[in-house]
């Protein structure tokens, strides 16, 4: 697995990319998500999670707390899908 540079800047035409995945998933119909990010599963990386996360920040200091919420969830499900977030219960059912 290869680990992108944070520090580097994401090219234009990828993050309107990132932006119209974001935007598709903020309008879909409950319960669909899950298909549009598998028909767009080319754009899923970790600079699409930290644009999610971006995102999900500028919303929260706008105050629409429940399109943040929903950034941060799809961000932090894509990232356990990705192995970048750990799976505590995974963890502890080793340990047993």
């Amino acid at each position: 697995m290869t680990q992108e540079n944070p520090n580097l800047q994401i090219p234009a035409d990828r993050q309107n990319e990132y932006f119209q995945l974001i935007d598709k998933l903020l309008k879909a119909p409950n319960g669909e998500e899950p298909e549009i990010l598998q028909a767009n599963s080319e754009l899923i990386d970790t600079d699409f999670i930290r644009t999610a996360l971006r995102v999900a920040t500028i919303f929260a200091h706008e105050g629409n707390q429940e399109g943040a919420k929903f950034l941060i969830h799809v961000a932090r499900e894509l990232s356990k899908e990705l192995g970048l977030y750990p799976d505590l219960s995974e963890g502890s059912k080793k340990g047993n």
